[in-house]
């Protein structure tokens, strides 16, 4: 059994063999445990979402971004975020340990290249599955695009400038010596109706 190492997480189980033995835990059991860094992706990530994908979800995104051209486990990362939009951002914790149960299922495989990284390639049972899969796997990118126009629409320079503004603003005024308890109050109301407002958008 080989097991694609996570050079960002140093706690691979090291006290605990897994079922597979070593003293790594690697494997189906890595994948499927994870280590720090997954457990704070579940928690919400980079990417600042919680439960944007199940592991065999995952698994499928990754598996087809790879059948679209070989990459590497960075690549894969920067892939997802691109989709979308920055919306959501996986972590290596995560990554990693998709990809090492990916090829000990036999889905992907080393490319056979030059050079010490060597990126993955999607093998002909790879292929078989995400034909399989299909319409999970579109439904699955549909959810990604989704990310990226969420994120268009929350996150863009305009929402990103009004919001700096009103915490400038905000820091100025009531960082005043002096400042009263009705001043405080007439900020928080005017928050609160602008909030209101937006929210009664149509």
């Amino acid at each position: 059994m080989r097991f694609f190492p996570n050079p960002w997480c140093g706690r691979m189980r090291r006290h605990h063999p897994g079922p597979h033995g070593g003293p790594h835990g690697g494997g189906r059991h890595a994948a499927e445990g994870g280590c720090g860094h997954e457990r704070h992706e579940r928690r919400g990530g980079r990417g600042g979402r919680r439960g944007v994908f199940e592991s065999s979800e995952l698994r499928l995104v990754l598996l087809r971004l790879i059948a679209d051209e070989p990459r590497h486990g960075y690549d894969l990362i920067r892939a997802v975020e691109e989709l979308t939009g920055g919306g959501y951002v996986p972590s290596p914790g995560v990554i990693y340990p998709t990809l090492s149960l990916l090829e000990e299922m036999g889905h992907i495989a080393k490319a056979d290249a030059e050079g010490a990284r060597k990126p993955f390639v999607v093998t002909p049972d790879g292929a078989g599955q995400l034909v399989q899969d299909k319409d999970t796997v579109d439904a699955l990118f549909a959810r990604l695009a989704t990310l990226a126009t969420r994120r268009e629409h929350t996150d863009g320079a305009p929402i990103r400038r009004a919001m700096e503004n009103l915490r400038a603003v905000l820091m100025h005024r009531l960082g005043r010596e002096g400042v009263d308890a009705d001043t405080v109050h007439a900020a928080v109301s005017i928050i609160d109706e602008a909030a209101q407002r937006i929210e009664r958008l149509p």
